[in-house]
């Protein structure tokens, strides 16, 4: 159990990566998340039922994530529409798109090929497929963020959300970093969402509930756990994180409290993660005011 916890900690690590390029680096949350992860399964598995190579199926479930992303882009950019609206309207037109991909509500891979079966002639144990495929994905998509991120056209992305008005008066065009922001970090949301629903056997529309929860746990616990860290140490933070945050849940379901209620579990654990900051702030001002006394 504790092996898969972490294999699915490495899936789960890359949403936490993709929400990380707009909710940290641009500072807005992109409720788009629970519209693109789904959908990222729902391309994926129904290419492969209907006969494309999980590899390629699972590319196409990001395009399909990036071009979610986009749309949230244009809307907020040349529509104007608040970004967090901009996101919810996308989301929930994304149910429709499912549905229409999918033809059902949720399509099942049984006896189909899978990403990780690439590995069965590896003859691991349980479950360590999908930590190497986890780990794998991870690394591919921390050197392809490491790379943008020390371009000039990335030094120009972070100038946008470290501070837009600068970054519009030395000649960035700050829309196009904001529309590029979503486009791809949707669709690395995606990939986790395709990565997930061929290791679950099946994609389902009502996959992308809550995980927007999921992925600001993973980051929240890497910041606290880590706290000043270099910009490569926080992308590991963010996945180390996730891997954490699946241990605690595996801890909750062990303890034989009821999965139906897991939702809120995960609320609260994120809610408790982001009072620890404040937490710590409180006892280090009353333990400098006793020294004082």
């Amino acid at each position: 159990m504790v092996i898969s916890a972490i294999g699915q900690g490495f899936l789960w690590g890359i949403l936490g990566l993709g929400i990380f390029m707009t909710y940290r680096i641009l500072n807005f949350p992109d409720m788009t998340t629970e519209g693109s992860f789904p959908l990222g399964g729902a391309v994926c598995v129904t290419a492969i039922t209907n006969g494309v190579s999980p590899i390629l199926a699972t590319l196409l479930g990001i395009v399909a994530g990036m071009c979610a992303g986009f749309v949230t882009g244009m809307l907020y950019t040349k529509g104007k529409i608040p970004v967090i609206l901009a996101g919810i309207l996308v989301m929930s037109g994304l149910n429709s798109v499912m549905l229409f991909i999918m033809q059902t509500p949720n399509l099942s891979l049984l006896k189909q090929p899978k990403i990780q079966d690439f590995f069965t002639n590896l003859n691991l144990p349980d479950h360590f497929d999908i930590v190497l495929l986890g780990l794998i994905a991870i690394v591919i998509i921390v050197a392809l963020l490491l790379f943008f991120f020390f371009t000039d056209f990335g030094q120009a992305y972070i100038a946008t959300g470290d501070n837009e008005n600068m970054a519009r008066s030395i000649g960035i065009n700050t829309d196009r970093m904001k529309v590029i922001g979503l486009t791809l970090s949707n669709g690395v949301i995606a990939l986790s969402g395709a990565l997930i629903a061929q290791n679950d056997g099946y994609a389902d529309i009502g996959k992308g509930v809550g995980v927007i929860v999921i992925g600001l746990a993973s980051i929240i616990i890497g910041e606290v756990l880590y706290g000043e860290v270099t910009f490569v140490e926080r992308l590991i933070a963010i996945v180390l994180g996730s891997i954490i945050y699946q241990l605690l849940i595996l801890i909750i379901i062990k303890a034989g409290l009821d999965t139906t209620y897991l939702k809120i579990f995960s609320s609260i654990i994120l809610a408790l993660c982001l009072m620890i900051p404040r937490l710590k702030e409180a006892l280090n001002l009353k333990t400098g005011l006793e020294k004082e006394e």
